[in-house]
């Protein structure tokens, strides 16, 4: 049997980074001299690479403007982390939950819209870049719901679509899993409803990180 992977997102899965992510975009309009979006609106597009986030929030733009809004995010978050002011926690019970999940021999991996500069910045943070097998980030893949990300984490470690799930708050995440034939599991906890979650393709959405292990068990 091919191994069995369990495929986090990062923003809003493992880590409630929207303070972080909210502040640095709010600055990356001002810097080009535009009224930023409703924070509601900044938080539906947490997920997607920052190019294709760009594109959605301001569709009226060229791609000069979304690429300069990339940069200054970019250049915004850079500094907030220099400085020590990012805050990026993570979610009450995730730490144990990935413990318990290595333990049990799942594989465990990441698909994020993140830098990878950004996810190794965060895990090493907490002290979790030994615990996982793949790291997918949106440097080098489509950004989500391609399925790109998943079918490179099952290659890497050796699993394959029937024992992979991807877990995650978004939507992008639940198409992205099922666009690769694998298993998704929604959270109840991040910046997408849970029936949103569903309508996406989701087979269960878990209320607490504590009942991950559990509906992971009942999934393969």
């Amino acid at each position: 049997m091919a191994n069995r992977l369990a495929l986090f997102d990062c923003d809003g899965t493992l880590a409630d980074s929207q303070a972080a992510i909210c502040a640095s975009m709010e600055g990356a309009f001002e810097d080009v001299g535009r009224r930023a979006p409703a924070r509601g609106d900044i938080r539906r597009i947490v997920g997607l690479s920052l190019f294709e986030a760009m594109r959605v929030l301001v569709p009226e733009g060229d791609e000069a403007l979304h690429m300069g809004l990339v940069e200054r995010y970019k250049d915004r978050f850079r500094t907030m982390r220099q400085n020590g002011l990012l805050e990026e926690p993570l979610f009450d019970g995730i730490a144990g939950v990935l413990t318990q999940l290595d333990e049990a021999g799942w594989l465990l991996g990441v698909a994020t819209g993140k830098s990878k500069r950004g996810l190794d910045g965060l895990l090493h943070t907490h002290g979790m870049s030994a615990l996982f097998v793949t790291l997918q980030t949106a440097d080098g893949h489509p950004s989500k719901p391609h399925p790109a990300m998943v079918e490179a984490a099952m290659a890497e470690a050796g699993a394959a679509p029937e024992t992979t799930i991807v877990i995650g708050d978004t939507s992008f995440d639940m198409v992205m899993a099922r666009s690769a034939a694998a298993h998704a599991l929604g959270v109840a906890w991040g910046y997408h409803d849970p029936a949103e979650l569903l309508r996406a393709g989701a087979q269960a959405v878990a209320d607490r990180p504590q009942d991950i292990p559990t509906i992971l068990e009942s999934m393969i």
